[in-house]
C-alpha cells in the first residue's frame, strides 16, 4: 500500500508539472489526438461521405489580425547635455593694477565693452619718447640724401677730369702726374658716393626702427584695455579693483548661450543613421521643456575608451532660458523603416526565450517569428521582422505552437 502511494504521488507531480511548465504542447497534443478520434468516429459511422473533414470545434479557436507594414519614422536616441556655444577665459597681456570697478557674473555684456582697464604708467612717456625718435629718424633722411646728391656730383665732376686728363695724356698736353690725379680724384668721388649711399640707409633703417618702437608702445597702451571679444554673459566676476595682474592672469569668463549645443555621444552601431543637417529634439531634465534644432558636427573620430562619436546639435536661445549643463534626452531623426503596430499583449516567446508573434498561414497553420521592438506608444508597439502582410495571432497565441493547425478568427483593423 505504501509503494501504491508512492507511484500515484509521482504521477500526479509529473502530471502538474506537464500542465505548467509545458500547458501549450500538452493542449497541441490533446487537439490533435481529438481531432484524429473525431476523424475516426466520422470515417467509421459515416461510410457514404468519403471527403468528409475534421469537425473545425475539435481544433483551438485564436483570433487573428490582419496586419500591413508602414513608413516610420525612426530616431536615434541619445542622452546627452547642454553645452555653451563658446566659452572663453579672457586674460591680461601685460602687467599693470586694475583702475575700473568690477563687472559681476552673470551681466549680459557685448562685444568690445571693457572687462578690465588697467594703469597706464610710463607707457604714455614711453610712446612719446618713440614718436620723437621717429621724427628725428625722419629728419636726418633729406640731409642724408643730400650727400648722396653732392657725392654723384663730385663723382660726376672727376670722371669729366679724369677722361680729359687721359686724352691730354695720350696726346702728350698732359703729363703723367695729372692723369694720376684726375684717376685718384674719381676713385675718391665714387667713394664718397658709397658712403652718402650707406649714411642715407642708416637714416631709413632708423626711420623703421623707430616706427616699430611706436607700433610697440601703441599697442602696449591697447593692452591696458581688456575688451570682450564676443557678446555674452559674464560667468564670473572681473578682476577687482586695485589688483595686480600679470601677464596671463584672468580678467574675466565670458559663455555664449545663444545658439547654445546639445552634446551626446553616439554608439558605433547607430552612427551611419546620423546625417549632418538632420534635425533633432530633445527634452530637457527637471522641467526645462523642448526644443528642436539641427546636427552641425559628427565626429569622425571615435573615443578610443568608449568607441562612441560625438554629435553637436544647435539650437536657439534667445530668451537664454537653456543653461550650460542641463541633461538632455536627444532624438536625431533618420531614414524611415518598414514596421508594424501590434497590441503589446500579442508578443510571446518560443521554446528558446526569443521574442517574437506566432502567424497563421492560408492553411490555418501556425509559425513563430522573432520580432524587434522599434518603439513603444499608446496604441501599441511597432515592431520589426514581419513579412509586408503578416497574418498576427493577438488573441490564444500562449496555447498553440508552431506547426499546428488552428481555427482562426479574423479580425481587420487599419494601422
Amino acid at each position: 500500500m505504501r509503494i501504491f502511494s508512492i507511484l500515484a504521488a509521482i504521477v500526479v507531480t509529473v502530471i502538474l508539472a506537464m500542465s505548467i511548465l509545458a500547458r501549450p504542447q500538452l493542449m497541441a497534443m490533446l487537439g490533435s489526438a481529438e481531432a484524429k478520434t473525431a476523424e475516426m468516429d466520422v470515417a467509421e459511422t459515416s461510410d457514404d461521405t468519403p471527403d468528409a473533414t475534421a469537425d473545425v470545434d475539435q481544433l483551438v479557436k485564436v483570433l487573428v489580425r490582419k496586419l500591413k507594414s508602414q513608413e516610420v519614422d525612426s530616431a536615434v536616441i541619445l542622452r546627452g547635455e547642454t553645452e555653451a556655444a563658446r566659452q572663453v577665459d579672457v586674460r591680461a597681456e601685460t602687467s599693470a593694477n586694475v583702475i575700473s570697478e568690477p563687472l559681476r557674473k552673470g551681466a549680459q555684456i557685448s562685444q568690445g565693452d571693457a572687462l578690465c582697464v588697467l594703469d597706464a604708467g610710463t607707457r604714455g612717456a614711453a610712446l612719446d619718447e618713440a614718436r620723437a625718435r621717429l621724427s628725428e629718424a625722419q629728419s636726418r633722411v633729406p640731409e642724408a640724401e643730400a650727400r648722396v646728391a653732392e657725392a654723384e656730383a663730385r663723382l660726376e665732376e672727376a670722371m669729366i677730369n679724369q677722361n680729359a686728363a687721359s686724352r691730354l695724356g695720350k696726346d702728350g698736353f698732359a703729363s703723367q702726374t695729372r692723369v694720376a690725379g684726375a684717376d685718384a680724384a674719381t676713385a675718391a668721388a665714387k667713394a664718397g658716393v658709397t658712403s652718402a649711399t650707406s649714411g642715407l640707409r642708416a637714416a631709413r633703417s632708423g626711420i623703421e626702427a623707430a616706427t616699430a618702437a611706436v607700433a610697440s608702445a601703441e599697442k602696449e597702451i591697447e593692452r591696458l584695455t581688456i575688451l570682450a571679444p564676443f557678446s555674452g554673459l559674464l560667468e564670473s566676476d572681473t578682476a577687482e579693483l586695485g589688483s595686480l595682474l600679470q601677464p596671463g592672469a584672468l580678467c574675466a569668463t565670458i559663455i555664449q548661450l545663444d545658439p547654445i549645443k546639445l552634446v551626446g555621444f553616439v554608439p558605433e552601431t547607430e552612427v551611419n543613421r546620423i546625417k549632418l543637417g538632420a534635425m533633432a529634439g530633445a527634452r530637457l531634465a527637471a522641467g526645462g521643456g523642448e526644443v528642436v534644432g539641427m546636427v552641425t558636427f559628427l565626429s569622425r573620430s571615435a573615443d578610443p575608451e568608449t568607441r562612441t562619436f560625438r554629435v553637436e546639435i544647435e539650437v536657439p536661445n534667445s530668451d537664454l532660458a537653456i543653461r550650460d549643463g542641463q541633461t538632455a534626452e536627444i532624438a536625431i531623426s533618420s531614414a524611415g523603416v518598414k514596421a508594424h503596430l501590434i497590441p503589446q499583449s500579442a508578443m510571446t516567446l518560443d521554446d528558446n526565450g526569443t521574442l517574437g508573434l506566432r502567424l497563421v498561414d492560408k492553411d490555418a497553420v501556425v509559425s513563430f517569428v522573432p520580432v524587434d521592438i522599434m518603439r513603444d506608444t499608446k496604441d501599441g508597439v511597432w515592431v520589426t521582422g514581419l513579412p509586408e502582410e503578416a497574418d498576427v495571432i493577438v488573441l490564444g497565441q500562449e496555447y498553440v505552437t508552431a506547426g499546428v493547425t488552428v481555427a482562426p478568427t479574423w479580425e481587420e483593423v487599419s494601422q
